[in-house]
């Protein structure tokens, strides 16, 4: 599976977070953002989450007042698209604790940090929520330790399959 894009539309239309793991060039960037998301907030709760749109599939799952959205190709799996959708929410759900648009807001590094854990070059990573979550936390801890003047004594200890 090759997930083309992600982004993060609020119900408004506005991208809280954006990633593309293919070339894509400003230009068809903004092209893309300007035809998907009228596309999929107009759609009814009720319907499909999967829309075939020009040479790929728009994969979309709403969570609250935010939507979720990946662009794959069309000989991709749309159901293990959703579960890497729901995998990023629950993860974010535990790190911020319940999750809303206002912490990708102001902590949208923090969220990019996740994704990054997460997909690779628009491939599944890491398929442990929890691996995901020590890494992450591993990374705050190292961050606060910088902040605060002290070197950290050691390496951080990163929990799962590849610590």
């Amino acid at each position: 599976m090759q997930i083309r894009w992600i982004v993060l539309l609020s119900r408004q239309g506005k991208v809280r977070l954006a990633k593309w793991y293919t070339t894509i060039s400003q230009k068809d960037r903004a092209k893309i953002l300007k035809d998907v998301a009228p596309l999929v907030l107009s759609r009814a709760p009720k319907m499909c989450n999967v829309i075939e749109w020009k040479d790929h599939k728009v994969v979309y799952k709403r969570y609250a007042s935010l939507y979720f959205i990946c662009g794959i190709d069309n000989e991709d799996n749309e159901l293990l698209t959703l579960e890497v959708i729901h995998q990023f929410v629950e993860v974010l759900d535990k790190y911020f604790g319940n999750v809303c648009e206002l912490d990708l807001i102001f902590n949208f590094h923090k969220a990019y940090y996740v994704l990054d854990e997460l997909i690779l070059g628009g491939e599944l990573q890491e398929p442990s929520k929890r691996a995901v979550l020590s890494r992450v936390e591993a990374q705050d801890a190292l961050v606060e330790a910088v902040k605060s003047g002290q070197a950290p004594d050691e390496r951080p200890v990163i929990t799962g399959p590849r610590g």
